[in-house]
């Protein structure tokens, strides 16, 4: 038998000697489930007598497994495949069940070995929780291994492609990343260890999404501006945007705010002095639904063509108006200055651009300045004026929800005016300052329920801040009643007003099973009027639309909600009615019913109802009845008590029963009563047989008559006394 697979981990001996001589051992060591252990009896030579025991862990019995003069017993089956390697005990395919203490007795010596069972670990499973997370967000890695003896330990790494393994830390089942970023991105991997084996799991992919990050922008050729880049007319420009993103972002090229180009570089062939301007590369990535941008601007030299600009600006935080005259382009570059508007005003001579700065105070509302400009391609200088002014009134201030509610965009505008008026909202706390229109965008929350926004608005030729305001408000919902009532079949209004708001809201009803209530739905119709929104209930069932209704109102920041309880009626009960005449004709295919009321009450219509019964069998008495009532006629005018019925099936049984109706209402039955047959008249009979006696008799002399006429020549002796 090959033991070279057999594990023996002498853990602790300890040997001690009895009176008399006799030695006793004590060992402890460990074995592998399913592999083999080898028990060792006595280290010297094999004993020519010994005896096997096995004492189950809580018991003090000892059973006999094997001796040397009858070998294995077979109980020792249980324990594993069981045999002997002289006086040693092998063990192959170990059980867990021999885990235990087993004793090995001989004249000399007696050996207690303690075995210990290890099961080996199995492969581990690796799990993330997320394995596509966003940057910033916890991810738990968790590794679970199924079987094996402990204590246990993990071991994790983490393996980047052309970067190499690194070792996580972490020393546990589970780690967590409280906050994962990018450089968590790669294959992780999970090893388990105990004392018998160690096992890896199968490698899981971590990609963490992200950015974009702010893009880079660059141009080639290479060339700058004042204010941002420049290039030559004529010239192949090529601009490059890169932005860090996982997935890799999209890229749209903005020229002056409108979209021009989709991709990563932007190359314009032959750039012309029409492309001047500001360029925005606007990385996406369509995965977080996330962009970030960058503007450059980009000069294109050329010889001076169009007209020069004149403006004004604000400056020294609004308290200085900045007078700037610019012609740029063109070589040589033109040369501008502002008119002397005192006499101790300096002349600064500029070129492309002059700047004049003037303290607010010292301008009137509508002055008007002028810039002269110079340059060798003039035939004499021309003139460049702006007027300096405020606009009238002040700021506006709006709200609307966008994107399904999503966000809210609040707008501050103030038209008009040079410099153009600067706006920002919560005294620059939110947003960004921006001249004239002020739109700020942000994510719905109803913690913005009755938040109170402010728009500033600064000028130089103001000595004062102006502000407009803005209050969120959730919906608000009116009801011009809270209970309603109305009888079966007829449709009723319910109504609710929406009370004006800073942000539009929408209005949805529910009907009494708590269902939203969409315009397909035939049995209800919505109409919207000044703020009232109604709900129309078409034909109203008694119990099946009694109940609850709900009109609810949603906006950004808010939701509210009325109740209005409908109770649909039914019409009094008509009153009750009874057969009093229910005949067959003579060929019972038809019958004559009448009926009459008992009892008060109103009522609309009358009903009838019929009940068949087919002969099965010969007899008066074998029929089989049909289950279930049939309406004949209905619609019966009220002021009606007869009514006749044909189609009938002579060979049938009929019962007949009328019930009368208010509107919606049906009222008990009346007895069912089966038709009886018509009474029998003898006179009549009498008389049709006399006259058919008559009528024979007559016949019968015809032709007695027409025979002697016929035949009087051929037989004159008979017919002489005729």
């Amino acid at each position: 038998m090959d033991h070279s697979t057999s594990t023996i981990n002498y853990l602790d001996v300890r040997i001690s000697v009895q009176h008399g001589g006799q030695v006793t051992k004590e060992l402890t060591i460990n074995g592998v489930v399913i592999q083999s252990v080898e028990l060792k009896c006595n280290d010297d030579d094999t004993p020519s007598i010994y005896f096997w025991y096995f004492i189950k862990y809580g018991t003090d019995k000892p059973v006999s497994i094997a001796t040397s003069f009858h070998g294995v017993q077979s109980v020792a089956v249980l324990l594993g495949d069981v045999s002997l390697n002289g006086s040693n005990l092998v063990i192959d395919n170990l059980q867990m069940v021999a885990e235990g203490r087993y004793m090995c007795h001989t004249e000399e010596v007696t050996t207690y070995i303690d075995l210990a069972v290890l099961v080996p670990v199995l492969t581990p499973t690796l799990q993330i929780n997320v394995s596509v997370p966003q940057e910033g967000s916890p991810v738990m890695l968790s590794c679970d291994v199924k079987n094996g003896t402990g204590p246990i330990e993990y071991i994790w790494q983490r393996t980047v492609i052309q970067e190499g393994t690194f070792p996580v830390e972490g020393s546990g089942s589970v780690i967590v990343l409280a906050a994962v970023n990018r450089s968590h991105t790669g294959w992780y991997t999970c090893t388990v260890k105990n004392a018998v084996n160690q096992q890896v799991s199968i490698r899981h992919y971590l990609e963490v999404i992200y950015g974009p990050d702010e893009p880079v922008i660059s141009i080639q050729p290479y060339a700058i501006s004042e204010n941002g880049f420049a290039a030559n007319e004529q010239e192949e420009v090529i601009l490059n945007c890169i932005a860090s993103s996982n997935p890799p972002c999209q890229y749209v090229w903005l020229y002056n705010n409108s979209q021009v180009y989709d991709g990563q570089m932007y190359i314009i062939r032959k750039i012309s002095r029409s492309h001047t301007g500001m360029y925005t590369c606007l990385a996406k990535n369509g995965h977080l639904d996330t962009h970030t941008t960058l503007t450059v601007s980009l000069t294109v030299y050329y010889l001076p063509e169009g007209s020069p600009l004149c403006t004004a600006m604000s400056h020294n935080n609004y308290k200085e108006v900045a007078l700037w005259c610019s012609w740029t382009g063109g070589l040589p570059l033109m040369k501008l200055q502002w008119l002397k508007i005192s006499e101790d005003d300096k002349v600064t001579v500029s070129y492309s651009n002059a700047t004049k700065i003037i303290k607010g105070e010292d301008i009137i509302n509508g002055s008007r300045y002028t810039c002269k400009i110079s340059h060798p391609a003039l035939k004499q200088d021309i003139l460049c004026s702006t007027t300096v002014s405020i606009p009238e009134e002040g700021p506006n201030c709006s709200a609307v929800a966008t994107k399904l509610d999503e966000f809210i965009m609040l707008t501050c505008e103030w038209q008009g005016g040079l410099p153009l008026v600067m706006l920002d909202w919560n005294n620059k706390q939110i947003g960004d300052s921006k001249e004239s229109s002020n739109i700020y965008v942000f994510k719905s929350n109803t913690s913005y329920n009755g938040k109170l926004f402010t728009c500033r608005a600064r000028h130089p030729l103001s000595k004062e801040t102006k502000e407009c305001n803005i209050r969120l408000e959730a919906p608000t919902l009116d009801s011009s009643e809270d209970n309603t009532s109305i009888l079966e079949g007829n449709e009723v209004h319910l109504m609710c007003y929406l009370q004006p708001s800073s942000l539009t809201s929408e209005i949805i009803w529910y009907n009494n099973k708590n269902i939203e209530i969409t315009s397909d739905m035939q049995k209800y119709g919505m109409v919207k009027d000044n703020g009232w929104y109604n709900l129309t209930i078409h034909e109203t069932v008694y119990k099946v639309d009694s109940g609850q209704y709900r009109c609810s109102a949603f906006n950004a920041v808010g939701n509210s909600s009325i109740v209005i309880k409908l109770q649909v009626k039914q019409y009094p009960a008509p009153p009750n009615v009874t057969i009093n005449k229910l005949l067959y004709t003579r060929q019972r295919t038809e019958v004559d019913l009448e009926w009459m009321t008992k009892g008060l009450g109103q009522l609309t219509s009358f009903m009838v109802q019929r009940q068949t019964s087919i002969r099965s069998f010969p007899g008066p008495k074998r029929l089989a009845q049909s289950a279930s009532w049939e309406t004949v006629a209905k619609d019966i005018e009220p002021d009606i008590r007869g009514h006749k019925l044909g189609g009938l099936d002579p060979t049938n049984v009929y019962a007949f029963r009328i019930l009368a109706l208010n509107h919606k209402t049906t009222g008990f039955p009346s007895e069912v009563k089966t038709p009886a047959d018509p009474p029998f008249n003898s006179y009549p009979a009498v008389i049709g047989a006399g006259v058919a006696g008559m009528i024979v008799a007559g016949v019968a002399s015809l032709l007695v008559f027409q025979y002697i006429v016929r035949n009087r020549e051929n037989n004159p002796r008979e017919y002489r006394s005729f």
